[in-house]
Parts: structure tokens; C-alpha cells; sequence
């Protein structure tokens, strides 16, 4: 299991794993792979600091860093993050918060403690993730840089290649795809359906091979709904040049996931999880739950465009992640239909020796299917 891709970034298997926890970042990329972590909820500070844990514990390793610029989103253009904030929340409807508010009360979400508060915006926008890609071209162990809304900016992408860093795009069309391929993205990552967190409406099997033609030769990593070897097997045999996943990885030994929250992801279906623009303004899949029920109901408010929704449910996140183990019926777990894969904890290091087993099963029983002779 080996690609070209490969080879730019030093890895030894093109599986990519995008996670928020620095420890599964710094196994996965011990273990061969690419480990991504995702900067969204982070400040610039609180960046600097995973980053700096992750340089010492990833070895000579490589690792990527995935940040949120949409490409279109409230408040575009204000660069001044403390200006930017200002000015959004005027914006907020007071019906929106006393919603959120009341959906946690009724679930017995304890208040955070008052010093344990962060500021409403941490990302979704230009202003925020500038600081960010400041301080993760600062680390030479980060050779990818991944933007998951949309085209980067002209200026981040020239930032970013003039470091010397490979930079990707997540889409959900050909038409995005393309995009990024105008915009000289190196890497094209093309998420279906299925996948956890923000994603659009296509199947992973009908959209890979749509994006891997319109962009050739520009490398295109499948992503969406995949957890097993056999699922890897397919991406690499419609033409993908890796693989980018995430649901795996939440509930692994290394990830910093609370019991309860394990227990959400052990217990669900393929058919617990839903496309909902309650916490975050945008489609995004989650976990089922009495939160996403009450913000499609027919007397809830719409919600917010982004980061405007975010900013209403950053209280929530911040609630339910402080009190996981009370507050999974209203938890914000952004996972993809593979759940229903996920039933038991492993290594980060059993994962990767079972992807590629599992690969290689996969290619043999494909080879067997060759007429003799």
C-alpha cells in the first residue's frame, strides 16, 4: 500500500487521519500514516502548544495540521478577530441562545465555570485560522497544510507553498474539485456522504471516481465512511491516491474521548447519525440525539449561517465535552456512518496493523479472481 503521494510527504502508507487529540496525530504518523490535526477549536496559543507537544513526541515523523476557512460565511472580508467577533454578535438573534440554553438546562448540562469560558469565535473564518497557519508553518515537522470549507484563500495557498508545504482541500463535487485545481491545491480530497462532520449529499463510491477523473493527475484522497482494509482496496482501485479518515479514530485508546462518549459511538447504528446545521451553520453529520431532534423541529429558529451558529453553540460544545458523561443526549459528536463499525477500543498502532492485514486480504482475493493460465 504504497502511492507516489507517499513519497512527497516521507510517509510509508497513504492513510491519512484527521483527529482533534494530539496523541492520535503523533501514533498514526509513528505508525507510517499522515496524522492531521484539526486546529478549529483551538486559539493560535492553545495551537502552539499541541503543535510543540506533537514535534516532540512524533519522532522524525511527518504530521498536517487541518484548519476551516468557508468560502463564503458572515463577516468575510474584517481580518481583526476581536473586531470580527464584535460585529457577529450583534448579529445573533437572542431567541437563537435562549434555545441552545434551554435544551441544556432541560438535560441537566451544568454552567462551565465562569474561568474555564473561551471566546464565542475560535474559527470558522479567514480571521481566525490565519494565526493558525502562521504558527503551523513555524514547525518544519508539519508538511501538509488542509483546509476542510471550500478553496483556501489566493494568499494562504502562496503562504503555504512558499514554505515549502503541500496544502489539500476537502469537496463534495466535481465542481468544487475543480476549484481547488484552479487554485493550485496540491491534493484534492474528495468526501462523500457518509463521512463525519461537514460534508455534502454525493456517495463516497459515486463521487470518487467523478473527482479523481475531473482533476487527474492531481492526486485526490477518497474519504467517507471508511474503517476497514477492504474499504481502503477500493478507494486505491478507482484511481485514489490515499486514503482520508476520521470517524475511526475517534474512540481509539490514544483519543481523548470521555466513557459515555465511547459508549454513543459503541452503541450506534449506521442509521444513528444525521446531516444537521445545529451546532455549526453548515451540514455537518453528528450523532442523533434530543439536540439535533429540537433544532428541526417546527417551532425551533433556523439555524444561523457560519461561524454565526457556531458562536450560539459554543456554550453547548464547551458544556458537553466539560460534562460528557450527563450530556450525551444534547452532545455534539460529529462522527460518519462507519460508526456502526466502531464497537471496541484499540491502539492507534492496532488499527494501522488491521487496515493494512485487511488491504492486503482485500488484493489477494481480487488476484485469486484471475482466470488461470
Amino acid at each position: 500500500m504504497h502511492t507516489d503521494l507517499c513519497d512527497k510527504l516521507g510517509i510509508d502508507v497513504p492513510i491519512f487521519a484527521f483527529t482533534h487529540c494530539r496523541d492520535v496525530v503523533a501514533a498514526v504518523s509513528k505508525a507510517g500514516g499522515l496524522g492531521v490535526l484539526g486546529a478549529v477549536g483551538f486559539t493560535a496559543e492553545q495551537l502552539e502548544v499541541e503543535l510543540k507537544w506533537i514535534d516532540e513526541h512524533v519522532g522524525d515523523h511527518p504530521y498536517g495540521v487541518d484548519i476551516v476557512i468557508p468560502g463564503k460565511y458572515e463577516g468575510m472580508g474584517e481580518l481583526d478577530p476581536a473586531k470580527l467577533e464584535e460585529q457577529l454578535r450583534e448579529l445573533i438573534p437572542e431567541q437563537h441562545r435562549q434555545f441552545a440554553s434551554t435544551l441544556l438546562s432541560n438535560a441537566g448540562v451544568p454552567e462551565m465555570p465562569a474561568e474555564e469560558k473561551h471566546h464565542e469565535l475560535l474559527g470558522w473564518t479567514a480571521a481566525t485560522a490565519a494565526p493558525q497557519v502562521d504558527c503551523a508553518l513555524r514547525h518544519d515537522k508539519v508538511r501538509l497544510l488542509a483546509n476542510a470549507l471550500g478553496t483556501p484563500p489566493d494568499d494562504v495557498i502562496k503562504q503555504c507553498h512558499d514554505a515549502g508545504r503541500l496544502v489539500a482541500a476537502l469537496c463534495g463535487s466535481p465542481r468544487q474539485a475543480l476549484k481547488h485545481k484552479d487554485a493550485d491545491i496540491d491534493i484534492v480530497i474528495a468526501q462523500g456522504t457518509e463521512g463525519g462532520g461537514h460534508t455534502g449529499e454525493v456517495g463516497s463510491l459515486v463521487l470518487w471516481p467523478q473527482v479523481i477523473d475531473a482533476v487527474a493527475p492531481t492526486p485526490v484522497l477518497a474519504a467517507g465512511g471508511i474503517g476497514t482494509g477492504r474499504q481502503i482496496a477500493a478507494a486505491l482501485a478507482v484511481g485514489a491516491a490515499g486514503v482520508w479518515t476520521g470517524s475511526l479514530w475517534l474512540a481509539v485508546e490514544e483519543a481523548e474521548a470521555a466513557p459515555a462518549q465511547r459508549a454513543s459511538y459503541f452503541e450506534a447504528t449506521s442509521r444513528d447519525t444525521v446531516r444537521s446545521r445545529s451546532y455549526t451553520g453548515k451540514p455537518c453529520r453528528m450523532l442523533k440525539n434530543e439536540w439535533t431532534e429540537a433544532w428541526a423541529s417546527e417551532d425551533s429558529p433556523d439555524p444561523l449561517g457560519m461561524p454565526l451558529q457556531g458562536m450560539v453553540t459554543m456554550d453547548a460544545v464547551q458544556r458537553t465535552h466539560r460534562y460528557a458523561e450527563s450530556a450525551q443526549k444534547v452532545a455534539f459528536n460529529p462522527v460518519g456512518q462507519v460508526v456502526g463499525m466502531i464497537d471496541r477500543v484499540e491502539s492507534v498502532r492496532q488499527v494501522m496493523q488491521r487496515l493494512s492485514e485487511e488491504y492486503l486480504n482485500a488484493v489477494e482475493r481480487l488476484e485469486g479472481l484471475q482466470p488461470e493460465g
